[in-house]
C-alpha cells in the first residue's frame, strides 16, 4: 500500500495540492462528458473521481498514473451494453456496475498470474509513438466543441461507418456552417489565457483559473442565451454504495465485454505508467498496479458508476500542473466529494467550449515532436515503429494502438533475437580479444575458431547458428577445433541443444573438436541435463576462452 504516495516530500506538497485542484477542475467536467458517452447519467462521471481514484491511490504503485473515466473504456462499455438495456435506465446502470466489478475481479486474477509483464513489451519508442498518437487523437476530438458544432457520427464510406480521429475531423468540417462565433470567442479566450500564463509562469494553474473564470462569466452574462452550450444541471449527493441490482445470469452475457475492457486497461494503464516512470526515472510495479486498478474498478461498480482506466490525458494534466505522486489524486477525490455534496449548482454554468479548450491543450502537450525527432536521428527503424503506433492510435483508437504497439514490439524483439550479433574472436594489437565478422575462413589462430554467439540459442535462430558454424568446417582453411564462446548465451532450449549435438557430430566426422567456454552456471546445468557435457567430454568445457585457446591453440 501507499507505494504511489510515500515518501512524501514536504517541499512539493504545495504543488501536489495545486495539481489536485487542477485535476478536479478538469476531471469533473471531463468525467461528466465520458458518462454521457457511456450512456450513463452525467452525475456518475463525478463518481469515478471519488472512490475509484482513492482506491488506486492507496493500492497502486505508480506515482503518476491517474485512474478515472476514459473515453475508450466508455465506448467499449456502451457497445457491450447496447441492446441489453436502455441507456441511462436503472437496469443499464446496474449492468454497468456489474461490468466494472467483473473487470476488477479479472484484474485481480491478472495480478495473481502476473500479467503485468505485458508492460515489458512496450519499449520507450512505442511509448513515444503511443503518447503522440493519443495527443493527436485528443486534440482533434476537441475541435468540434471549441467551434460549437456537432462532431457528428463520423463518415460513411461504402456502407461502413468510420468513427476514428480522421473521420471525426471530416465530420466536423461538414458542420462548419453551424459554427457559433460566440463559442469560438470563448475558446479563443481560454486558449489565450492558458498559453499566456504558461509562457509567463508555471506556478499558477492556468486551467483552473480558466474553469473558475468561465463559470463566473457564464453565470453573470448568461452565455447559454448567446448560443454557448453549458454543462447543465446535475443531481448532487454522495455516490450510492451497494451491490449492483442485477441477476447472476447477466454475468455470462457480459463476459466478452469484460475481457475486452480488461485488455484495454492492462495495455493502456501499463503504457501510461511506464511512459511517466521513464520520464522521471521512477520505479513502479505493473503487478501492484493491477491490484490498484482492480480495486478501483470494484469500487466503481459498488458506487454506482462505470469501469475506470488509467488515463493518459488526466495523467498529463497532473504532470503539467506539478503533481508528482498520488497525493494529487487524493486531493482531487476529496474535492470531487465536496462538489457532489455542496457545489453541483455552479458547475451547470461551465461552457463546454472551455472544457474542450483545456483538453485540447493537454492533447497538444502529449504530442512529443522532440522525442520523435530524436528517435529519427538516432534510430530510423525505431522511428518507423513509433510512427506506426502513433498512426494506429489516430486511425483506429487507443486500445488498438497499444495492442499494435505490443505486437510490433514483440516482432521487433524476435527480429533482433533471430539474428543476434555473431563473430570470431581474434587478438588485437594488445592482448585483448576483438571480434571480427564470422566469415567461413576467419580464424582465431591457425586451425582454431572461437565463435561468439550473442543471444539465447533457441528454435528460431538455431538454423543460423548451425549454418555459420558448419561453414567454418567446410571452408578451404583447415579447422582443428571450434570453440563456442557462450558468455553472451543466457539460455539454450531443446532445439538449441539438439543443434549443438548435430554440430558436434558434423565436426567429428571432419576430424575437428567442439569445445565450449564461458558458459554460465545455468547454461552448463542445461547442457548437462541434455547430456551434452558427457558427449563433448568434460575436458572440452572451459571456464574462459583463454583456457580453451591454451588447450587447443597449439
Amino acid at each position: 500500500m501507499l507505494q504511489g504516495i510515500v515518501p512524501v516530500d514536504r517541499k512539493t506538497l504545495g504543488g501536489e495540492v495545486s495539481a489536485g485542484v487542477t485535476l478536479a477542475a478538469l476531471a469533473i467536467p471531463a468525467g461528466m462528458g465520458y458518462a454521457s458517452l457511456a450512456g450513463m447519467p452525467v452525475v456518475t462521471g463525478l463518481y469515478t473521481i471519488a472512490l475509484p481514484m482513492i482506491a488506486f491511490a492507496l493500492l497502486g504503485s505508480s506515482r503518476h498514473l491517474v485512474v478515472g473515466a476514459d473515453s475508450a473504456t466508455a465506448v467499449v462499455m456502451a457497445a457491450g451494453l447496447a441492446g441489453l438495456a436502455t441507456a441511462g435506465s436503472d437496469e443499464y446502470i446496474g449492468l454497468a456496475g456489474l461490468l466494472a466489478v467483473m473487470a476488477g475481479v479479472l484484474l485481480i486474477v491478472a495480478r495473481l498470474i502476473r500479467l503485468g509483464f505485458i508492460a515489458d513489451f512496450l519499449s520507450r519508442t512505442v511509448l513515444i509513438g503511443f503518447l503522440t498518437g493519443v495527443g493527436v487523437q485528443v486534440a482533434c476530438g476537441q475541435i468540434a466543441g471549441m467551434l460549437g458544432v456537432s462532431k457528428g457520427d463520423g463518415v460513411t464510406i461504402g456502407g461502413h461507418q468510420f468513427t476514428n480521429t480522421i473521420a471525426t475531423l471530416v465530420s466536423t468540417v461538414d458542420h462548419l456552417g453551424d459554427i457559433s462565433w460566440t463559442t469560438v470567442g470563448v475558446s479563443a479566450a481560454s486558449l489565450a489565457v492558458i498559453s499566456g500564463l504558461g509562457l509567463v509562469t508555471d506556478k499558477i494553474p492556468a486551467e483552473l483559473l480558466v474553469v473558475v473564470g468561465s463559470i463566473f462569466v457564464s453565470w453573470q452574462w448568461d452565455l447559454s442565451s448567446h448560443g454557448v452550450s453549458t454543462v447543465g444541471s446535475l443531481a448532487g449527493g454522495f455516490p450510492p454504495i451497494g451491490i449492483p441490482d442485477v441477476s447472476w445470469s447477466d454475468i455470462p452475457t457480459l463476459s466478452a465485454t469484460s475481457v475486452s475492457i480488461l485488455v484495454l486497461i492492462l495495455a493502456q494503464s501499463a503504457a501510461t505508467s511506464r511512459a511517466y516512470a521513464a520520464k522521471y526515472n521512477d520505479h513502479f510495479d505493473e503487478n501492484v498496479d493491477l491490484v490498484g486498478l482492480g480495486a478501483a474498478n470494484i469500487a466503481a461498480g459498488l458506487s454506482g458508476t462505470f469501469a475506470v482506466n488509467g488515463s493518459p490525458t488526466k495523467t498529463q494534466m497532473v504532470d503539467g500542473a506539478g503533481g508528482r505522486s498520488q497525493l494529487a489524486q487524493l486531493v482531487a477525490s476529496g474535492l470531487a466529494v465536496i462538489v457532489l455534496l455542496f457545489l453541483t449548482e455552479p458547475i451547470q454554468y461551465m461552457p463546454n467550449a472551455v472544457l474542450a479548450s483545456v483538453v485540447f491543450v493537454v492533447g497538444v502537450k502529449l504530442i512529443d515532436i522532440a522525442g520523435m525527432r530524436r528517435v529519427l536521428d538516432l534510430r530510423r527503424d525505431e522511428f518507423v515503429v513509433a510512427a506506426l503506433v502513433g498512426a494506429t492510435v489516430v486511425a483506429a483508437g487507443v486500445g488498438q494502438g497499444i495492442l499494435f504497439g505490443i505486437v510490433i514490439s514483440i516482432v521487433d524483439h524476435l527480429r533482433r533475437s533471430y539474428r543476434p550479433m555473431t563473430g570470431v574472436l581474434v587478438r588485437g594489437d594488445s592482448t585483448a580479444w576483438q571480434t571480427v565478422d564470422a566469415a567461413p575462413d576467419a580464424r582465431t589462430m591457425p586451425g582454431l575458431v572461437v565463435y561468439r554467439f550473442a543471444g539465447s540459442l533457441y528454435y528460431a535462430n538455431a538454423g543460423r547458428f548451425l549454418e555459420q558454424t558448419e561453414a567454418f568446417a567446410t571452408a578451404a582453411v583447415p579447422l582443428r577445433c571450434l570453440c563456442i564462446d557462450a558468455s553472451a548465451i543466457p539460455d539454450v532450449d531443446y532445439t538449441g541443444g539438439e543443434t549443438i549435438r548435430q554440430l558436434q557430430k558434423a565436426l567429428a566426422e571432419g576430424g575437428a573438436t567442439l569445445t565450449i567456454a564461458n558458459a554460465s552456471a545455468s547454461v552448463r546445468s542445461t547442457l548437462d541435463r541434455y547430456g551434452l557435457i558427457e558427449e563433448l567430454g568434460p575436458d572440452n568445457i572451459f571456464d574462459t576462452v583463454d583456457d580453451a585457446v591454451d588447450a587447443h591453440g597449439r
